[in-house]
């Protein structure tokens, strides 16, 4: 294979610091990447963010966009060379140098004693300045500063959590800045020491020999997690089946001896609860203590409900009096138990495009008339969304902290009393309730099956181009998914209590 001569992309230095397998994957075998729903919704937000940034920092509208997709790499870099001999911003700036390949979300022009120099802002959709996004500001910098652009300084620009979106389209408060000028500059040595790096594994025939780990989940996701899994030799117990490891001797022993099965973890660093894990896992037999579950659960006598909330996020609000990243609840399933065990059903999907809340949350007062206690699957999320809506509505707020103080959560005393091999140290519904009820399913659904696509398709209903009859079949979806997670809650109730449904 010839050497490879192509500068790099920043976002294929940044894929090198990570792990250098995965840059020589995304050059070489690109097709093999598959990125996950939860990386496909980081990229949509990005993108908001990105267009967003050009409103907030050129309100005028004088800027000038840099369009790298319809222009390609070289007649971007070399239009951004004629526009820094202007007066005006620049979006999308594309500069190369020193074996790699730069594109800034924001160049604003500044004079100071009659010298042109320019200020750098990278965009993140993100809610804080996390340390690899210094790498993303150091990589720039080096790159136009090397192709010989001017910079002031630089800047990263990330969102407001804490901003309230007013309506009307007005996103001036979401974006606040950080100034990097002084980290980025100070390491040009240290980012010249990663684009050669880079282009050595870059040139090499083969991919470089390194092994999966932790650093394929940080600082995020990779693409290609499940292509280097199918190559390596399967551990039969792994130790991320072992729950919660915390403590500091375990994790140390874990890193000092590179233990990768269960098996070879002394017994007494484990708590028990990890050593009720590896010891049923190892046998293959369940955990089921049916007398204590029983005890745990001889307090909320029948009738019961049984409720689940679904809440979107927007990174960029659309709805005033939301912020960024604030959980939405939009839909809810509640199965009602009476006092004979006999069951019924309700639920809620707003999917007009509104601000869903207020309906929700006036929905649920009706839904949870009936006295008793109402069981969740992790109280702290539906506790918090409650509360949440009794804060955005006043009026609601007696009736909606009332429904709050009867929830009742079924996933701690799942944690204490049940565990079987098949859960592979989780404790999630959707690893519990095939243990219980292996007749309930989510494969079994079509289309959505996890929180994630529930999001997606929420995602897609809100979509002015979704047809109706694809709109309806979300909604169906939808309806079944929450369903079934307040059913599986009712089939796990019946399990701990020994109690047949009629």
């Amino acid at each position: 294979m010839a050497a490879f001569q192509r500068d790099l992309s920043k976002s294929k230095l940044i894929s090198y610091r990570q792990c250098p397998k995965r840059l020589w994957l995304e050059i070489h075998k690109p097709e093999l990447r598959q990125d996950s729903a939860s990386s496909q919704a980081v990229f949509r937000t990005g993108h908001q963010v990105g267009d967003l940034a050009r409103q907030i920092f050129d309100p005028s509208g004088q800027g000038v966009l840099v369009d790298l997709h319809a222009d390609g790499y070289k007649a971007a870099i070399k239009k951004t060379a004629t526009l820094t001999s202007g007066d005006k911003p620049i979006f999308e700036a594309g500069f190369a140098a020193n074996g790699a390949m730069a594109f800034c979300d924001v160049l604003i022009p500044s004079d100071a004693d009659g010298v042109r120099s320019w200020r750098m802002i990278e965009v993140k959709a993100s809610t804080s300045v996390k340390p690899y996004y210094e790498d993303d500001v150091a990589i720039q910098s080096l790159v136009a500063r090397a192709s010989g652009v001017n910079l002031s300084g630089v800047s990263l620009a990330h969102i407001d959590s804490s901003w309230v979106y007013p309506g009307g389209g007005d996103y001036s408060g979401l974006l606040v800045e950080k100034d990097l000028t002084a980290c980025a500059f100070s390491r040009v040595d240290e980012v010249q020491g990663w684009i050669d790096a880079a282009q050595k594994v870059a040139s090499q025939p083969n991919p470089p020999a390194i092994d999966t780990g932790p650093h394929c989940e940080k600082p995020f996701p990779c693409g290609f997690a499940a292509h280097c899994n199918e190559r390596e030799q399967p551990v039969a117990y792994p130790i991320t089946w072992l729950p919660r490891v915390q403590g500091k001797a375990l994790k140390q022993y874990i890193a000092e001896n590179n233990v990768e099965d269960m098996r070879q973890l002394p017994r007494e660093l484990l708590n028990p609860q990890q050593l009720r894990v590896l010891e049923h896992t190892l046998t293959g037999e369940c955990f089921f203590d049916g007398a204590g579950a029983l005890a745990d659960l001889a307090a909320y006598p029948l009738p019961a409900l049984f409720l689940d909330f679904e809440t979107i996020s927007f990174g960029v609000p659309i709805w005033a009096g939301t912020r960024p990243f604030q959980s939405l609840t939009f839909q809810f399933s509640v199965h009602a138990m009476a006092a004979d065990g006999s069951l019924s059903h309700a639920e809620f999907l707003d999917m007009s495009g509104s601000d869903p809340r207020k309906a929700f949350a006036t929905a649920l007062l009706s839904a949870c008339e009936i006295w008793g206690p109402i069981f969740v699957y992790n109280a702290g999320f539906e506790g918090t969304r409650i509360r949440e809506l009794s804060d955005a509505f006043p009026a609601l707020r007696t009736g909606l902290l009332a429904i709050k103080g009867r929830l009742v959560d079924l996933h701690p005393i799942a944690v204490r009393r049940f565990y079987h091999p098949s859960q592979q140290g989780s404790w999630s519904i959707k690893k519990v309730l095939p243990a219980i009820a292996p007749d309930l399913t989510y494969e079994s659904l079509g289309g959505v099956q996890n929180g994630d696509m529930a999001m997606d398709a929420y995602l897609e209903s809100l979509d002015p181009e979704t047809q109706p009859v694809r709109r309806e079949e979300i909604r169906q979806q939808l309806l079944a998914y929450c369903k079934l997670d307040t059913l599986a809650m009712v089939r796990i109730w019946q399990k701990f209590t020994g109690r047949e449904l009629n």
